[in-house]
């Protein structure tokens, strides 16, 4: 039998502590979100008012060739003004992006008790965390969301720590990915008149890290939010997004992506990755 989700501690205590997350919460028939999950209306996105992002993605194999000049210009425009941009042809197979999905589905599909072992307060390794929302022992309203996230030391570590449900994929991802990473890198420090040296980028991507974040079906959306708004500490964060979408970026100076203070929905294009410029790259 379910517990009373209108119970702080039985709700806290059911989603946390015993790992079920947000998906336990769900798959337990319920149909109304609880008043922990019920963000302050200032906290909310009005989608209905939110702008949609209208440039199309940045094609990045034509980095290094006649148009590479423009191209360049493109992702420091973005770069500069809104802080997301969408790239396609960026070397990562499509297939690997689809695989990532299915086993990110997979995992969160596991019973509440194989997930549990690596909550952050008895997870075998610092290495891996699984959670749910941001800090919900602190948050006056609880994110809908579920999460893994595993850092990356080493191959050797990853394959020894990470979970075997997912750690094959993510590893290959990430080794992939790393390629364009270093491209935007060289792109955005030549914008700031630095000479991009590989000892400097390697400083800049020295800590790895992979997140997979799960949002089941909320019976309210409109009241709550899969992630709060925030911005990501490091140098670039890449995102694959499935087909559902949800990803809103607030502007922050009048730009030509809209006025300062809107909403800017980031729509998903198939095959493609969303880039985040962390706050390391934008200091």
């Amino acid at each position: 039998m379910a517990p009373s989700f209108d119970d702080g501690n039985s709700l806290f205590n059911f989603v946390v502590r015993d790992g079920n997350g947000v998906k336990g919460m769900v798959d337990s028939g319920l149909s109304t979100v609880p008043q922990a999950y019920m963000q302050p209306p200032i906290e909310r996105i009005d989608k209905d008012r939110a702008r949609k992002h209208g440039h199309p993605p940045i094609d990045l194999s034509k980095l290094g060739g006649p148009e590479h000049d423009e191209v360049a210009k493109q992702i420091v425009r973005a770069a500069e003004s809104l802080g997301f941009f969408q790239v396609v042809n960026h070397g990562v197979p499509v297939d690997l992006l689809e695989s990532l999905k299915d086993t990110a589905h997979d995992f969160f599909s596991l019973p509440a008790e194989k997930k549990a072992v690596y909550r952050d307060d008895v997870s075998p390794t610092p290495l891996v965390k699984y959670g749910t929302s941001f800090v919900p022992q602190k948050e006056k309203a609880l994110e809908w969301k579920d999460y893994i996230s595993m850092q990356y030391t080493n191959d050797a570590e990853a394959l020894q720590h990470w979970p075997e449900e997912i750690r094959d994929v993510s590893l290959e991802y990430l080794r992939t990915s790393m390629s364009m990473v270093r491209k935007l890198l060289q792109v955005l420090l030549e914008n700031l008149g630095v000479k991009p040296e590989d000892s400097m980028i390697d400083v800049l991507v020295d800590k790895k890290m992979v997140n997979m974040n799960y949002y089941p079906t909320c019976p309210n959306p409109d009241l709550t939010v899969g992630v709060g708004r925030h911005s990501d500490m490091g140098t670039l964060t890449i995102l694959l997004q499935d087909g559902i979408g949800g990803l809103y970026v607030k502007i922050e100076d009048d730009s030509e992506f809209g006025k300062k203070g809107e909403w800017v929905e980031i729509p998903p294009v198939p095959s493609a990755l969303v880039i985040n410029v962390g706050d390391m790259v934008q200091v």
